[in-house]
C-alpha cells in the first residue's frame, strides 16, 4: 500500500466515503455483464435489497444525491410501474435462491410518494422481489413535509423498523442557510407523527457547520433533538460540493475546518452525557437501545441489490449502477433514459467499478477502519489470508499521529473525527485517479 502522507496534513473535511470505491470512478461497462453472471458465484440467501425513489419536493442546498423536484404525477407513476419491471427482470435473474436479510427504501425521498404509492412500492418489494415484510429489518428516509401520517401508517403496516429523518437543524434561520427552508412546527408535527406510528427506531440527522451556527445554536438542536429520545443520532458536517444550491452560491471560510471540528466535538460530549455510544464519525446510538442482529445497514457490504435509477449494487467483485448525475437538466436525462428502457435492458449491468483482489482487501479495511470498533484482524485474516497490517503498512503513520492504535487497526477519538481525511488517504491510486477523470455534470 502507498498513500500519500501530505493528504493526512490537509483538511479534515476531504471527503465523505460512504462508499468505496466513489461512484465517480465507474465507467461504462463494455460489454454489459448479464446479471446473471453477475451473481452466478455470489452467495444469495442473506442480501440487502435497497430501492431507490429520486424524488423530492425540494432539493436542498448541500444535496448532491440524485434526486429531481417538481415530478409531474404522471411521471412517478411511470418511474414505479418501470420499477416494477426492473425488479422483474432482477428477480429472474438472481433465482429462486434469493433471499433478503435487510431492506432499505431511499432517495430521494421515499415518502414523496402518496399513501397508496407507498402501498405499491411494498408490493414491489415483497410481490415481485419476495421480501419478507414485516419479517427483516427496513430502514425508511423520509422529510420533515413528507412524514404525514397517512404515509406512516402504510410504512408500519409493513414492518418498517427505521425510519430516518433529515431535520439538519431545528433553528428557521440555520436551515434556510442550508438551502432548506422549513420550519420548526413542521418539523415537530412530522416528529410527532413517527412517534405515534410506533416505528421501533427513529433517526435524526443533523448537520454542523451552517453558516451563522454558533456553540450555543449547535447545543440547541442537539438538545431539541434528544428531547425526543431517538434510537440514533447522525450527524454529518456540512459540505459544499459542485453543482449544488450551495456550490453556485457560497465561499469557503478560513476557519470553517477548525469551527467544524470543535462543532463535532462539542457534540460528541453532548450525546455522551445524554446517553449515547458512538458507532462512527457520523452515527450515536442511544446506549439502551441494543445494536441490530447482524450487521448495520450499510452501503459498502457485499451482497447488496440495488433497484430504481440511481441505486447502487454490490458483489464481491463488482459494484455497478446506472450513469450518476448531479446537475438538474443532466438528473432529468438520466431519468428520463431510465424511464425509457425496454425491460431487458434490466438484466444487464450498466457502469461500474471492478475491484481486483487487492481492492476487495481495502474495502473491507476500509469499511472496518472508519467504524468505533475498528479492524477485525482476525476476521481479516480468515477472509483474505493475510494479517491486515502485512497488507497496509502505512497503518502505522495513523499511531505515529495518535490517530490509531492496534497497529493501526482502531482509531482514536482523534482519528475518528478525521475519517473524512482517513478515508482518502487509504484510497488507491488506481481509484483516485478514475475519479479525477469522471467529468461533474
Amino acid at each position: 500500500m502507498t498513500s500519500d502522507d501530505n493528504a493526512l496534513d490537509g483538511s479534515p473535511y476531504q471527503q465523505y466515503l460512504y462508499a468505496y470505491p466513489h461512484k465517480t470512478s465507474y465507467r461504462a461497462l463494455r460489454p454489459r455483464p448479464d446479471l446473471a453472471g453477475v451473481w452466478k458465484d455470489e452467495p444469495r440467501d442473506s442480501l440487502f435489497l435497497y430501492l431507490h425513489i429520486p424524488y423530492c419536493e425540494m432539493r436542498c442546498g448541500f444535496c448532491n444525491l440524485f434526486t429531481r423536484t417538481g415530478a409531474p404525477a404522471d411521471q412517478v407513476t411511470a418511474y414505479l410501474g418501470q420499477l416494477r419491471r426492473q425488479a422483474e427482470q432482477v428477480a429472474d435473474s438472481l433465482g429462486d435462491a434469493t433471499g433478503w436479510a435487510r431492506v432499505a427504501f431511499g432517495g430521494g425521498t421515499p415518502t414523496y410518494l402518496t399513501a397508496d404509492e407507498l402501498t405499491d412500492l411494498f408490493d414491489i418489494a415483497t410481490g415481485t422481489l419476495g421480501a419478507r415484510l414485516p419479517g427483516v429489518p427496513l430502514s425508511v428516509e423520509t422529510s420533515p413535509a413528507t412524514a404525514t401520517p397517512d404515509r406512516l401508517a402504510v410504512l408500519a403496516a409493513h414492518g418498517v423498523t427505521r425510519v430516518s429523518i433529515g431535520v439538519q437543524s431545528f433553528l428557521d434561520v440555520e436551515a434556510r442557510a442550508a438551502g432548506r427552508p422549513q420550519r420548526r412546527t413542521e418539523v415537530e408535527a412530522a416528529l410527532t407523527a413517527i412517534r405515534a406510528a410506533g416505528v421501533p427506531v427513529l433517526n435524526i440527522d443533523l448537520i454542523y457547520g451552517i453558516d451563522g451556527q454558533t456553540p450555543a445554536t449547535w447545543a440547541q438542536s442537539l438538545r431539541a433533538a434528544l428531547a425526543w429520545h431517538p434510537e440514533e443520532l447522525y450527524l454529518y458536517p456540512l459540505y459544499v460540493r459542485p453543482l449544488t444550491g450551495l456550490g453556485r452560491r457560497s465561499h469557503r471560510r478560513a476557519d470553517w475546518d477548525a469551527e467544524r471540528l470543535a462543532r463535532y466535538e462539542q457534540a460528541v460530549e453532548i450525546l455522551t452525557a445524554a446517553g449515547y455510544r458512538q458507532e462512527s464519525m457520523r452515527q450515536f446510538r442511544r446506549a439502551d437501545v441494543p445494536a441490530p442482529d447482524g450487521p448495520d445497514y450499510c452501503c459498502q457490504d457485499d451482497g447488496m441489490v440495488g433497484l430504481g435509477c440511481g441505486a447502487r449494487s454490490y458483489t464481491t467483485g463488482l459494484h455497478y449502477s446506472f450513469d450518476y448525475a448531479v446537475g438538474i437538466t443532466e438528473v432529468r436525462a438520466v431519468l428520463a433514459d431510465y424511464l425509457a428502457r425496454p425491460a431487458t435492458d434490466f438484466r444487464y449491468a450498466e457502469f461500474g467499478y471492478r475491484l481486483d483482489a487487492v481492492e476487495q482487501r481495502r474495502r473491507w479495511l476500509l469499511k472496518s477502519l472508519l467504524r468505533v470498533e475498528g479492524v477485525d484482524a482476525a476476521a481479516y485474516q480468515a477472509r483474505f489470508g493475510t494479517p491486515p497490517a502485512e497488507d497496509f503498512p502505512d497503518l502505522s503513520h495513523l499511531v505515529e499521529r495518535g490517530w490509531a492504535t492496534e497497529g493501526g487497526l482502531r482509531l482514536t477519538p482523534a482519528g475518528l473525527a478525521r475519517s473524512d481525511a482517513v478515508g482518502p488517504w487509504l484510497t488507491s491510486e488506481a481509484v483516485r485517479h478514475a475519479m479525477r477523470g469522471y467529468a461533474l455534470r
